[in-house]
């Protein structure tokens, strides 16, 4: 079936992260913004996709609406694999990482959601798993940079029946301030690329006897491989990834010793099948793989679908905050701490188009292919 129209929109939603909200690449950082990819095929059927992300969206939807899209019209939808093998070849000059890489993980989702469509199947079946039950989340929760905010936090996403808790925080008090709220729930730390590998190294030996479940990304550039290599040697497991620029990106990481958890994101590493591809690697080599899937729209939901597929212990992302309202509820918020499938062919929903019509911002842009 052929691709006969892409289109994108966004969605603003309305929410409360526990604390002030931050400002976040320059601007007030007031709404969740979530960009929604849209791919319909001849025969009439519509698949759903999310682009990352975030501050980047005006980049990624222009990248979709001006180059990507207009590149898969008019091509079969069915044959995912060598479209990804295609489209990233067409668009390499312009960049192996960033909007164009994230354009393009959006229509990938949509097309496997049609996939899963077609064959009259959920996408976990489709990649050959089973529905786990219910999947432990994990809250992460947002910077404050007040350690009361980090252990009030904490404490209400335990007795919301979160087992383990992300911080994103630079300091080891805050770390200790939510172990003493967190009863028997688990620590892990993001720091978000915040410093040297010397520097690093130093945070890293003041919190090895913490316990911490894990400590993600503590080297600046993210590219220093080698840097964060280093930080293993305190004991502490070490994860990264989400900035990696697709399977090969992870293979350098792991190549270089540098981690136990890969972290590949479904809206940025080019979609399912890059996602697949980074589980094999990772496989091959007894790496632990824990998605990264701070999302709103049908990335989170591939990601459960991915994480029931490919799995033993599926534990999926969720950011800690309260939406007024999304599309695609209830199937991206947690109960007592856990995530459910939903069980319809491909993604499994379909959006709420009622609320996707009432949050949405700006006009939605489409791309036609008329045949000739």
């Amino acid at each position: 079936m052929k691709i006969t129209a892409v289109e994108t929109c966004v969605v603003s939603l309305p929410f409360d992260m526990g604390g002030p909200k931050p400002a976040f690449a320059g601007k007030p950082w007031t709404t969740l913004d979530v960009l929604i990819v849209k791919v319909e095929t001849e025969d009439g059927r519509t698949g759903w996709g999310e682009a990352f992300g975030h501050a980047a969206i005006p980049a990624t939807k222009t990248a979709i609406d001006t180059i990507v899209a207009p590149l898969v019209l008019g091509r079969d939808a069915g044959d995912i694999n060598g479209l990804s093998r295609q489209i990233s070849h067409a668009l390499h000059l312009l960049g192996r990482n960033g909007s164009f890489l994230y354009g393009w993980s959006g229509i990938e989702i949509a097309l496997w959601d049609l996939a899963g469509k077609r064959a009259g199947q959920p996408l976990y079946r489709l990649l050959g798993g089973r529905d786990p039950g219910p999947m432990d989340g994990y809250a992460s929760l947002l910077n404050y940079g007040d350690d009361a905010l980090v252990s009030k936090n904490t404490a209400d996403a335990c007795a919301a029946g979160y087992r383990f808790i992300k911080l994103h925080e630079v300091t080891r008090p805050a770390v200790l301030a939510a172990q003493r709220a967190a009863s028997t729930a688990a620590i892990m730390l993001d720091v978000n690329c915040a410093w040297s590998p010397q520097v690093a190294r130093e945070m890293a030996a003041s919190l090895a006897g913490d316990g911490l479940y894990w400590l993600e990304e503590p080297v600046w550039p993210p590219e220093d491989v080698h840097g964060l290599a280093s930080i293993r040697a305190h004991g502490i497991p070490i994860s990264a990834g989400e900035n990696v620029a697709g399977v090969f990106g992870f293979k350098s990481l792991i190549e270089a010793g540098a981690i136990d958890i890969a972290q590949p994101s479904v809206t940025k590493v080019g979609g399912i099948g890059e996602m697949l591809r980074v589980f094999d690697l990772c496989q091959t080599h007894g790496v632990a793989v824990a998605p990264h899937s701070p999302y709103f729209g049908p990335g989170f939901v591939a990601t459960l679908h991915i994480a029931a597929a490919r799995m033993e212990k599926p534990l999926i992302e969720v950011l800690w905050l309260e939406m007024e309202a999304n599309p695609f509820d209830p199937w991206v918020r947690a109960k007592d701490g856990k995530l459910s499938l939903p069980h319809g062919p491909g993604l499994g929903c379909e959006p709420d188009l009622d609320v996707l019509r009432r949050y949405q911002v700006g006009e939605a842009m489409r791309n036609e292919w008329r045949a000739h």
